[in-house]
């Protein structure tokens, strides 16, 4: 999924530059929009305008179930075996799992303290997001009763956004992140928003979530990344520069 545009990457200014060697790598900053706060705030705001019109208007729960409804109404073992899966690997252990082993490689075998940190840190945004707008929301999910083939009966005030997705569309940004400037980028955005929206299916035709909670997902995550990206940019070549050598991102190049 491709980063926010225009994109800049950010040099660490800690010393001048002719006091560093003229081979000396560059501080490894995510892409940035350029007026990220501004950005991020107004994802954010959209973000709650839309849970709160989905929680005060009467009958707007109800007319949205109608798309649970059909879904669950046309079931098919191929298609449900498909929604289950995703389900599963893009909950929270084993999205735990799958984060600290990508951050454990990219820090083991990369040898990149940094990038490893970067990367765990955008692809548990987005659930940060959501368990923040949850509290906020506090909608209700669909009412399994209501369904012809409930397949997850969740119930419970966490129904908008989803974590799932939310997280689905975070570890897309940071997968394209790492792959940016090489040949696999496109193919990485192109794979990492595919995968996005076939979570955001996942979460309807199981009947555990109502179209606006993962439309709002893919806004939350993204205001996420984005401030996340701005924030690093601005204070991580400091923190970094306070790293052992071994670790700090001059040590090596990238």
């Amino acid at each position: 999924m491709p980063g926010p545009t225009p994109l800049h990457r950010v040099e660490t200014p800690t010393a001048p530059a002719a006091a560093r060697p003229a081979d000396s790598p560059r501080f490894w900053a995510l892409p940035q929009p350029r007026h990220w706060l501004l950005l991020g705030v107004l994802l954010s705001a959209a973000v709650l305008a839309l849970g709160l019109t989905a929680q005060l208007v009467p009958g707007g729960s109800a007319a949205e179930l109608g798309v649970d409804q059909i879904l669950s109404q046309h079931h098919a073992a191929v298609l449900t075996g498909v929604a289950m899966a995703l389900s599963v690997v893009f909950g929270p252990a084993p999205g735990v799992v799958l984060i600290c082993a990508v951050s454990l490689f990219l820090w083991v075998v990369r040898r990149s303290l940094v990038k490893a940190v970067a990367f765990g840190l955008v692809a548990s945004s987005g659930w940060v997001a959501s368990e923040f707008f949850k509290v906020i929301v506090a909608r209700q999910r669909p009412n399994p009763a209501l369904l012809f083939d409930p397949l997850g009966p969740e119930t419970g005030s966490d129904s908008f956004p989803s974590g799932h997705v939310s997280f689905a569309v975070a570890l897309g940004f940071a997968l394209y992140f790492l792959a940016r400037g090489t040949r696999w980028a496109k193919v990485t955005a192109a794979a990492a928003a595919v995968l996005a929206l076939a979570v955001a299916w996942s979460r309807l035709y199981i009947g555990v979530h109502y179209p606006t909670d993962v439309t709002a997902s893919f806004l939350a995550a993204s205001a996420a990344v984005i401030l996340l990206a701005g924030l690093w940019n601005r204070f991580a070549p400091g923190l970094a520069d306070r790293l052992p050598a071994a670790a700090s991102p001059r040590s090596a190049r990238r």
